[in-house]
């Protein structure tokens, strides 16, 4: 049986057009309204949903990601309240792959089978756990598997061919490819580059390739769509965030409206680069 990340991915390529995966905080004000984001996000166009698990010590982060999960972890986010958040999503939308993105730390310590049947049972399709490398798969990349929950790896400019394989191997969902070398947000990726390392990822595996770390604008997007399978917008949703609270850092009447607004310019541009090659079979 094939899973959501499969079949949305399957589906999006029968319609000759890439995904837009929207990368949120759990607990991102606070638990209520960091639900309410998440609940917003596929009307406002997102196709997959990353669900960032917050963590003390973010060290791939960015500016904008380390102070929305401060933000979350102030308000008294843990791995329940994100497991239940999923929970919360579930119960209105059965078809929206959502990954959970973040650390291994948090996971650890709640513990890797409860981890992972919880994860499941609460909808939870993919883990992408940015410190864990394939040295490491028994950890928590096999056991996953085993439930039947995608491992999502990331590729970056420095993966070479001859280690392309091994970050491949145990590989599935989709390859996320890190298109800037340093931390999340910090600067806008090359289309024309990009295309070029989706096109050498894709000569190793049959997974979609798809594409973040910069990407802040439906211009952007929009470009990037043309040469990935899907690309992927976090720092700027998280910023979106943050600038729609109160000098308190509380959350406001324009926080959830922030967000969804700019998933829907994302969206559209996204959904406007008719990329031709993904109609190959």
């Amino acid at each position: 049986m094939t899973g959501r990340i499969e079949r949305r991915f399957t589906a999006l390529k029968a319609d000759g057009r890439a995904a837009l995966v929207t990368f949120t905080m759990a607990g991102d004000p606070d638990y209520e309204t960091s639900v309410a984001i998440l609940k917003a996000l596929p009307k406002a166009g997102a196709d997959v949903i990353e669900l960032g698990m917050p963590f003390t010590d973010p060290m791939a982060d960015g500016p904008a990601i380390q102070a929305a999960g401060l933000r979350a972890l102030k308000a008294g986010q843990d791995m329940k309240k994100t497991l239940a958040a999923v929970r919360a999503f579930r119960a209105g939308d059965d078809t929206t792959p959502l990954v959970l993105m973040g650390y291994y730390n948090p996971i650890y310590i709640y513990g890797v089978e409860r981890f992972l049947a919880d994860a499941k049972a609460a909808g939870v399709d993919g883990l992408i756990v940015v410190d864990l490398p394939p040295e490491e798969d028994t950890e928590l990349c096999l056991p996953a598997l085993e439930w039947g929950v995608n491992f999502i790896r990331l590729a970056t400019p420095t993966t070479d061919d001859k280690r392309l394989p091994t970050v491949l191997t145990n590989t599935s969902g989709f390859v996320y490819y890190v298109s800037i070398t340093g931390i999340t947000g910090a600067a806008a990726p090359d289309a024309t580059n990009v295309a070029a390392a989706v096109a050498r990822i894709k000569r190793h595996t049959k997974l979609p390739v798809c594409v973040g770390f910069g990407v802040r604008s439906a211009e952007q997007a929009r470009a990037i769509a043309q040469g990935a399978d899907g690309v992927v917008v976090g720092s700027a949703l998280v910023d979106a965030v943050r600038k729609s609270l109160s000098p308190d850092a509380k959350a406001t009447a324009k926080t959830v409206p922030a967000v969804t607004d700019l998933v829907q310019e994302l969206a559209e541009g996204v959904h406007s680069a008719v990329a031709e090659w993904l109609r190959v079979p």
